[in-house]
């Protein structure tokens, strides 16, 4: 497995995986038109001082990871998405994704990660807090938090520095 920074080179393949997980697998009323930031990475994550990870089996596109930067110390993940049939401690992609993404966010000053996420992941929420995230409150999210509407549990990591 491979894990690269990508752009909207990959803007198919990512589309694909995405929407194929969010309202095939998962029934998450969401649409490409819900996610303009899928259309525009770039600008969306790189330009403000994130990041758009992917990971790849022999080419393939299996999984991804993004990281939107909102102010000076915090970022939000987003994208956090791992095709069905390579989930689970046997690929490890998930994890690694993650690893990566921390590393990024220390190498680049952030000091805390945020994400908002459906109660209907389960899986993803028990991979977070098995990765040291921690609930908190819609109303413990900082004020220039990037809502998604659909997310109606928030986590937060604060990292080592």
């Amino acid at each position: 497995m491979k894990i690269q920074s990508i752009q909207n080179e990959y803007e198919n393949e990512i589309i694909d995986l995405i929407l194929n997980i969010q309202q095939k697998e998962f029934n998450v009323p969401v649409t490409l038109e819900d996610q303009p930031d899928l259309l525009d990475i770039h600008n969306f994550y790189f330009k403000p001082g994130g990041t758009f990870l992917g990971a790849f089996i022999e080419g393939q596109l299996v999984g991804t990871i993004a990281l939107v930067k909102f102010n000076s110390e915090a970022a939000a993940i987003r994208k956090m998405f791992v095709k069905k049939e390579y989930r689970g401690k046997e690929f490890q992609i998930a994890q690694q994704l993650l690893e990566q993404l921390i590393a990024y966010s220390e190498e680049n000053g952030i000091k805390n990660l945020y994400l908002g996420t459906v109660s209907i992941l389960q899986a993803a929420l028990r991979f977070y807090e098995k990765n040291n995230f921690v609930t908190i409150s819609k109303e413990a999210l900082p004020v220039d938090f990037p809502l998604m509407k659909p997310d109606n549990v928030f986590c937060h990591l604060k990292l080592n520095q």
